[in-house]
């Protein structure tokens, strides 16, 4: 069972991207523990360190952050990279409109990208979901994945 934790900044307004999310964490809780902190939005560094002090109460979880400057991966990628951390506390964390502070990339042990564009917060956890319920159904061998 994978044991997931999402830092994210700013609530979802958008109700259809907030419907897709939740249906998104509703399929995981079948394969994880998965929970999400938001917090408040602000300037990038009240916002890095408001998810500094939530990660101080985790040090031994396994932190991407999501970035622009981070590593694209395919969703078999992604999924061994989930398979491998199985069992382990794994935390995303997306930031706000103007992204996350040095502190908090420096901090985190990955960067991750999920586009070469520039999304919205609302939107960039939408596709975390649904590439973590993928990553999900890829090692458990649904067929919700095909090449």
């Amino acid at each position: 069972m994978y044991r997931l934790s999402l830092i994210v900044v700013g609530k979802l307004k958008n109700r259809s991207i907030l419907a897709l999310c939740e249906d998104y964490m509703k399929r995981l809780q079948r394969h994880a523990r998965i929970d999400c902190v938001e917090l408040r939005d602000g300037d990038v560094e009240s916002e890095g360190r408001r998810i500094l002090e939530v990660l101080e109460k985790r040090p031994s979880v396994y932190t991407l952050a999501l970035a622009e400057e981070g590593r694209l991966q395919t969703s078999r990628k992604f999924a061994e990279v989930l398979l491998a951390e199985q069992g382990k506390p794994m935390c995303f964390i997306i930031g706000g409109a103007f992204g996350l502070s040095s502190e908090v990339k420096a901090r985190a042990d990955g960067l991750l990208s999920l586009s070469s564009m520039t999304l919205t917060h609302e939107f960039a956890r939408l596709l975390l979901m649904e590439q973590l319920y993928r990553a999900a159904a890829i090692n458990s061998g649904s067929k919700y994945h095909h090449d």
